[in-house]
């Protein structure tokens, strides 16, 4: 199975995805860190426990990597936005059997003692233009609880795709949350939070 485990926002530089968070959701993210392998770097939002979001950007103090990014970052161009949905699974090798190669093949990654493996496609672009999720595994401690809890709830994300039941379809076999949905229309993310003073979103 599948759950969802954190959301990205992707910026032309890491101070660009901060400042929609925050602009966004009205809390101020935290400092994260910086990425091997696909030199990017972020800042990060705490949401309880188990959830949390990021601000990511390609680092421009870090050697160009040997590879793509993740998240397609190296095409990422205009204003910052929710670009990303990452789900979490406890066996990466028969989670990518079942959702097939367009999901590409684990990267193991360390950032301190945390320590995970995200299946990332050799050209760095997802299946469905991008708006599949990432699939990661974490090894170890997760980073929400370490975080500070910044107040807010997720409620719901949807999916919006041109192939968007195709896309529902495809990952029903491994992923049942009512939260998530899925909707016909132009490619895009939008989350929404609950928080002390009603609902916010983020696109």
């Amino acid at each position: 199975m599948l759950r969802l485990d954190h959301l990205a926002v992707s910026g032309e530089t890491k101070q660009a995805a901060t400042a929609h968070l925050a602009a966004c959701l009205g809390v101020d993210p935290v400092p994260g860190g910086e990425h091997a392998v696909f030199h990017t770097h972020n800042t990060l939002l705490g949401l309880g426990p188990d959830f949390y979001l990021e601000g990511i950007a390609i680092n421009p103090d870090a050697p160009q990597p040997d590879r793509a990014r993740w998240f397609n970052l190296d095409q990422f161009s205009g204003a910052p936005r929710l670009t990303n949905w990452i789900v979490a699974t406890d066996d990466m090798a028969a989670a990518l059997d079942v959702l097939g190669p367009g999901y590409g093949d684990p990267v193991h990654l360390q950032r301190g003692d945390l320590r995970w493996q995200m299946a990332v496609p050799e050209s760095g672009l997802l299946p469905f233009d991008g708006f599949a999720p990432a699939v990661i595994e974490w090894a170890g401690p997760h980073p929400a609880p370490r975080l500070p809890d910044c107040g807010l709830r997720f409620r719901s994300l949807t999916i919006c795709h041109s192939d968007a039941d195709k896309m529902a379809n495809s990952l029903a076999p491994l992923l049942n949350d009512p939260r998530i949905q899925f909707a016909q229309g132009p490619a895009a993310l939008k989350a929404v939070f609950d928080g002390p003073n009603g609902a916010v979103n983020l696109t």
